[in-house]
């Protein structure tokens, strides 16, 4: 029998929050925007100072990360999107280093309160569920965790499984707000990112099961798979590019050992489609973030295939994610959760790809990483390096032989510069390169 449930405006929801509280948003799609703009209204009338604001990334607006809210509300992401960046790097907002599987247990362990949870839900079923849609991640532990629970209950929202359900018993305030869903919409990969996908996807085999983090390359990669068989997805997330991959029957889960036939995610990042496609799908699960990225959850499946950017590799194999210098750019994330799972996945393999130079032409590939520069991967974690011109495997190289590999995969302008770089501190000659080029 259905709760009766008695909703009220986002700005009553809101006064539960008090100075000094920690609040968790849901994230990406399920940001609750009114929700938000009601708490910085409370903000701008000075009514609220010393508020912590924590979440993965979200689409949309993140005003309470703005300058004038500063010693109101305090964001410390976890992943930093790309609505925040700019403040970031500016120092009115900061971030949380952790691994995207251990972001729940921050709550759960009682190392970050969690006052007030507000979330974003679909409508409740004749049972009394609603379910979290597109953000399971974090937010189920957020909600597990918190003094309030504020649910914004909106049409929009798609009756995803797995974890996501939630009753409504465990929602303290109900707001009503049925607005359509943040999109996120990717560029068509140019050219650097097509080679880069080819080069990725040659790597791929039959029957695996793939994590694909954010951004263009990881669609790139999954344009080039329609020749494929048998792939699965345990993942972070996914976007529109397995939609047609799923559609044509080569994303159909019949090689996983775990969740056969099932694709798991913890959060969705895409157009309306995806969001369609979630909609009571049972093929789908949408998992707590300590299933889906724990290492030894994901290397139960066989040939666990994870494919992640870098921003910047040295030429010992230390890969940085996250930041160069001073500027900051997104977190940790899931990347080492998923290489650690995968190296250790029956016939796994970890790959990071990147461009080997950035937009103006200076090179990716650096004979020491910037001072600053946050390491993400480690030179022990480092397997598959990927760009443009090639795909080369450290895993068991020494340090003069990974500097070999690295340099042959770099642009052709950089190359001797490098391989001098490489000269003076081990003294591994460029000459030899190609002999000790592994593209497969």
């Amino acid at each position: 029998m259905k709760k009766q449930i008695k909703y009220v405006s986002a700005a009553e929801a809101v006064r539960v929050i008090k100075s000094g509280d920690h609040v968790h948003l849901s994230s990406v799609a399920s940001a609750p925007q009114c929700l938000i703009q009601a708490m910085c209204d409370r903000g701008r009338n000075h009514e609220l100072k010393d508020v912590h604001i924590h979440h993965l990334h979200t689409e949309g607006p993140a005003p309470y990360a703005d300058p004038e809210f500063e010693g109101v509300f305090q964001l410390d992401s976890f992943f930093v999107g790309g609505n925040v960046r700019k403040v970031t790097q500016s120092g009115y907002a900061d971030y949380i280093p952790v691994f995207l599987s251990e972001t729940q247990k921050l709550y759960r362990s009682g190392v970050l309160p969690c006052n007030v949870a507000m979330i974003q839900v679909s409508e409740p079923d004749a049972h009394g569920y609603v379910s979290l849609g597109t953000s399971v991640d974090a937010t189920l532990a957020a909600v597990e965790c918190a003094e309030h629970v504020i649910a914004v209950i909106n049409k929009y929202v798609p009756r995803s499984f797995g974890d996501a359900f939630i009753h409504v018993d465990d929602i303290d305030i109900f707001v009503q707000d049925d607005k359509p869903l943040e999109e996120a919409h990717f560029s068509v990969p140019n050219e650097i990112e097509t080679a880069i996908g080819k080069n990725c996807a040659a790597l791929i085999e039959d029957g695996a099961c793939l994590q694909m983090g954010i951004g263009a390359i990881p669609n790139a990669v999954l344009a080039q798979l329609g020749n494929h068989k048998d792939l699965g997805i345990h993942t972070e997330m996914f976007a529109d590019g397995v939609l047609p991959l799923v559609e044509s029957g080569v994303i159909n889960g019949r090689n996983k050992a775990i969740d056969k036939g099932k694709m798991v995610s913890t959060f969705l990042m895409g157009s309306q489609k995806v969001y369609d496609f979630i909609d009571n799908n049972p093929g789908v699960a949408m998992m707590d973030v300590g299933y889906t990225n724990d290492p030894f959850i994901i290397a139960k499946n066989p040939k666990v295939t994870a494919i992640n950017s870098a921003l910047q590799v040295d030429l010992t194999g230390q890969i940085c994610a996250d930041s160069l210098g001073t500027k900051f750019y997104s977190g940790v994330g899931g990347q080492i959760d998923f290489i650690y799972g995968a190296s250790r996945s029956e016939g796994g393999k970890a790959i990071l790809a990147m461009p080997s130079v950035t937009n103006k032409g200076v090179s990716k590939i650096a004979s020491t990483l910037t001072l600053g520069a946050g390491v993400v991967t480690t030179r022990a974690h480092a397997h598959w390096f990927v760009t443009e011109y090639g795909a080369v495997n450290l895993y068991g190289k020494s340090l003069q032989e990974r500097a070999r590999l690295i340099i042959s995969v770099a642009h052709p302008d950089h190359q001797e510069e490098l391989d001098k770089a490489a000269f003076e501190r081990y003294g591994a000659h460029h000459t030899y390169i190609k002999a000790t080029t592994q593209t497969k």
